[in-house]
């Protein structure tokens, strides 16, 4: 069954993420963030170029993909997060791999934080 995004999810989603983003940068000594309202601004942009602008480059490099066996999907995770980082003031990532560093241990965490929020709410 297809369903549309409700406001609601997509604002708890964003919490989520926000949360996630703020924890991941205290953890990481290259990540910097000035504070919660810029890590509300980078979950908003980094959403939004995830939707807008990932899908192209996983398109355009599907052939590196494959041939890495999906890892090239990391250098363009890193590449969201390094220009997420150029569009949002007060938030800092020191150089490609710390960007590589952060963008794995923002999706493990964003992931888990998800999957607690499901099984509070009773979803699957």
């Amino acid at each position: 069954m297809n369903q549309s995004v409700k406001p609601v999810s997509f604002i708890a989603r964003l919490v989520t993420t926000t949360l996630a983003v703020i924890v991941v940068s205290w953890l990481l000594p290259g990540v910097k963030i000035d504070g919660v309202i810029t890590a509300i601004l980078f979950a908003i942009v980094l959403a939004l170029l995830n939707v807008l602008i990932k899908p192209l480059l996983v398109l355009l490099t599907l052939p590196i993909t494959v041939l890495t066996l999906g890892l090239f999907l990391l250098v363009i995770n890193a590449l969201m997060i390094l220009l997420a980082a150029e569009i949002v003031p007060g938030f800092i990532v020191d150089g490609f791999w710390w960007a590589v560093l952060f963008s794995i241990i923002l999706s493990v965490t964003v992931s888990v934080l998800h999957g607690l929020q499901n099984a509070f709410s009773g979803k699957s």
